[in-house]
């Protein structure tokens, strides 16, 4: 068991922190990823490093990921609009849907375990690393769903993904859009204003269903660090700018595929432990 008020522990976390974020930041720059994907599988091999009980571990990863993405979303979805990204017909269609299916995680997230959600991560982050590994993207339709019944269907299931496994908006919405013949610069856009609609139910079912648990950190809010989310935040808008510019330097192709590997091997690393439980 983890000793809170040890001189180690506190630098370790912070340090620890301040890494995350500086990482998840480059590599959202770099790849026009968000930061979640990043941020989640880091955070919970350094609360396993730091001996946080494996019972909350997971749970304050995501927690913890989805707060920082607050600030985030606020500020991507702000710049995009501005460039005239943001399609906002279809924030309006999706975004209650998205926003009913991340609340509806966030609350579920009290019946599910910790080994439970780590292999939710585990199983989705595969699918999106075996995506990012595709050089092309695939089409199955021309057009967006027009049915309410099926934008229902896929919004609702964007958010509550999303709220599982304490990411924003681009990771799932954007592949899924373009799917559907969407632009992929206005999906890009219009995913950032999704990742404010999906953190701020599922943060909040975070912290409702983390009250009173046994094993967390000081000054974490249910199963949000406090200290952790601030730390990280910090580092990342300091770092993406960082990356965007680096992107322009190397293959991005490369970068991206190297990235999927790095994914594809956490995953099986994280279903792995779920197994072996």
């Amino acid at each position: 068991m983890a000793d809170f008020g040890s001189i180690s522990f506190i630098t370790s976390l912070a340090v620890g922190m301040v890494f995350t974020g500086a990482i998840a930041g480059i590599l959202a720059g770099l790849l026009g990823v968000g930061g979640g994907i990043v941020i989640v599988p880091v955070l919970f091999y350094l609360f396993e490093f730091l001996e946080i009980s494996p019972t909350v571990a997971m749970h304050l990863a995501v927690a913890t990921s989805l707060a920082t993405i607050i600030p985030t979303s606020i500020s991507s979805s702000l710049a995009h609009r501005k460039r005239g990204a943001l399609d906002k017909s279809l924030f309006k269609q999706w975004a209650p849907l998205i926003f009913l299916g991340a609340a509806i995680g966030g609350y579920v997230s009290r019946y599910i375990s910790g080994p439970q959600l780590t292999a939710v991560f585990g199983v989705i982050a595969l699918i999106v690393s075996i995506n990012m590994a595709i050089p092309k993207n695939l089409v199955v339709a021309s057009e967006l769903p027009k049915r309410f019944v099926s934008k229902a269907g896929i919004g609702s299931m964007i958010g509550f993904l999303s709220a599982l496994m304490g990411i924003g908006g681009g990771t799932l919405s954007v592949p899924i859009l373009t799917l559907f013949s969407f632009p992929v610069h206005r999906a890009v856009g219009t995913a950032a204003a999704f990742g404010l609609v999906i953190a701020i139910p599922a943060v909040f079912g975070f912290i409702l269903s983390g009250l009173g648990a046994e094993g967390r950190p000081p000054y974490s809010v249910g199963y949000v660090s406090i200290p952790a989310a601030v730390l990280i935040f910090s580092a990342t808008i300091f770092t993406a700018p960082l990356g965007a510019r680096i992107a322009h330097a190397i293959n991005p192709r490369a970068l991206k595929l190297a990235f999927a590997v790095f994914l594809f091997l956490t995953a099986l690393r994280m279903l792995a432990k779920y197994f072996m439980v």
